[in-house]
């Protein structure tokens, strides 16, 4: 091979692998978080997650991208290792998307894909054209790249240590090394299977020595996922787990295949003047046959890979935020999704707690009793830590390329974190007033007991509005929770009033009395931070 064809053959893989990416990025920022929702509501059975995967993965064109990002999604918590196990299975299959494309012959006309692309990246003011504008030039350049390397790889024909190399391919075990070394490189199918159609467009390869190599790629493309999971959940591993095996079964299985009949043969006679296609499509038999044989194990598989990976004792902690999300730098696709679903996981968890804590803290008032103060100081802690967890990853994240819809949602949820922690203050508050009464053996009376019974079903109303609003908001939990912190303050004004009337008839001690007036401005304080969160949401969402 000359100078020239080497520097054409090494561009053209440039333009193919970024191209790919290009597509990848720019689909990411157009339509990443529903990637999320689509996911998360079309995998409740192993079929329609094959049918999600396949769709999902045709489309961007990459089965490590999927599996990265289901990866991510277990990891968070977002899906269970059985909803995950059929998008493994789709994935495979609409990874041959991107060697199908490669047969058509549109090298012609991809320079046209490429301008229409560029031109809306560069002329066009508004964001979604511009993500268009990527994968539609990210289509024309795909296929100025494949001409390249297939149009440099010619000379190759006439290179008998190139030859005899890919002679050697023809064993089983080195092209199965081969292929599987080759794409744990560049990390993507997609971009093996389309070289190996350049070089067998350019006569040096054929399907019967390339077959195998083919095998490996499905094995290689394992790595990317295998690399995400380090630092993850065992689950998050058992889902790059699964997918090695069903790649490896399936090769298991067309190896014997390959033996006992003429496979590669019968695709050669149904395409026999293009070995473009005739790779494409035994790469998307292979693949339909392998899913269809493994379907039925598909619980088999998830049990498999619980054996094989079983839960330590020390990984049954709730890891922080930022470990749940330390996988996320392979991959964009779906990262933001991800990021977002966790973060707001995270502040349910949080909320979760505060809420508890102002119901142990009125409980404590009003059964006067140091019972709870225990759980009530552990929820605290972890409320103060959360708060610090939560706001340092924000913090973090913040400054990283994003959507602007990602960006207001992302610091809506930076303030509304501090209000949750507030929340929690304001009730430990509470067991502070109750511990100065026990010790001075004083109480308060039941008038004011029967107030703050009162003042307790409005606070916790307000608080269970989002109990099913947190994740799925809607503009009736603002309307509810305005009307409730109300409601909230005319009782703390009407108290203050009643209590102002208790004093002058002394039938109120002076301590107590101190206590009740700080107790009622926490009341009043929670209702605030509830109203605060309600319209952080309705600002965030209200974009949306």
């Amino acid at each position: 091979m000359e100078l020239s064809q080497a520097l054409t053959l090494f561009g053209g893989l440039a333009l193919f692998l970024y191209s790919m990416n290009m597509m990848s990025a720019g689909l990411e920022a157009a339509a990443g978080n529903k990637m999320k929702s689509i996911l998360e509501k079309l995998t409740s059975s192993t079929f329609m997650g094959v049918i999600v995967g396949t769709v999902i993965t045709a489309i961007i064109q990459s089965s490590s991208a999927t599996t990265v990002m289901l990866v991510g999604f277990v990891n968070s918590g977002l899906m269970q290792l059985s909803q995950a196990v059929g998008v493994i299975m789709g994935a495979n299959i609409g990874t041959t998307v991107t060697g199908l494309l490669i047969t058509l012959d549109i090298k012609e006309i991809a320079p046209v894909f490429a301008f229409i692309g560029v031109c809306f990246i560069v002329f066009s003011k508004k964001e979604k054209l511009n993500h268009w504008g990527k994968i539609i030039a990210g289509f024309g350049i795909l296929f100025i790249g494949m001409d390249m390397m297939s149009s440099s790889m010619s000379g190759l024909r006439d290179s008998e240590v190139f030859v005899n190399v890919i002679t050697e391919f023809s064993n089983p075990f080195i092209g199965i090394l081969a292929g599987t070394i080759f794409t744990a490189i560049i990390q993507s199918s997609s971009a093996s299977v389309g070289i190996l159609q350049a070089l067998a467009m350019s006569g040096v390869v054929t399907l019967d020595n390339g077959i195998y190599v083919l095998f490996g790629f499905t094995i290689g493309t394992c790595v990317t996922a295998v690399l995400a999971s380090l630092g993850t959940s065992v689950n998050a591993k058992r889902t790059t787990l699964i997918h090695l095996l069903f790649n490896i079964i399936g090769t298991a299985i067309f190896l014997a295949i390959c033996e006992l009949v003429p496979f590669t043969t019968w695709f050669a006679n149904l395409f026999p003047n293009n070995p473009s296609a005739q790779i494409a499509n035994a790469h998307l038999v292979y693949k339909v046959v392998t899913t269809i044989i493994l379907f039925p194990f598909a619980k088999q598989l998830v049990k498999l890979a619980t054996i094989i990976l079983p839960e330590k004792e020390t990984e049954k902690t709730r890891p922080s935020l930022a470990e749940r999300c330390s996988h996320l730098s392979t991959y964009n696709m779906g990262n933001m999704a991800i990021i977002i679903s966790a973060i707001r996981e995270e502040l349910e968890y949080m909320y979760a707690i505060a809420k508890e804590n102002v119901a142990l803290s009125f409980e404590a008032v009003l059964g006067h009793t140091m019972e709870h103060e225990e759980t009530l100081k552990e929820n605290e802690d972890k409320l103060d830590m959360l708060n610090a967890q939560i706001s340092q990853y924000i913090s973090s994240i913040l400054s990283k390329p994003m959507s602007a819809q990602d960006s207001e949602l992302i610091s809506g949820y930076f303030r509304i974190v501090s209000n949750i922690e507030r929340i929690g203050d304001h009730a430990r508050n509470f067991s502070g007033y109750v511990k100065y009464l026990t010790s001075h053996n004083m109480t308060f009376s039941e008038r004011a007991l029967g107030e703050i019974e009162r003042m307790k079903n409005v606070c916790l109303e307000a608080m269970k509005a989002f109990d099913s609003d947190m994740r799925t908001y809607n503009i009736e939990a603002l309307t509810e929770i305005a009307q409730v912190e109300q409601r909230l303050d005319d009782l703390t004004d009407a108290y203050r009033k009643a209590q102002i009337e208790r004093m002058k008839t002394t039938s109120c001690a002076p301590e107590a009395s101190v206590f009740y007036s700080e107790m009622l401005t926490d009341v009043e304080r929670i209702g605030d931070h509830m109203l605060n969160i309600a319209e952080q949401f309705a600002q965030m969402y209200s974009n949306k």
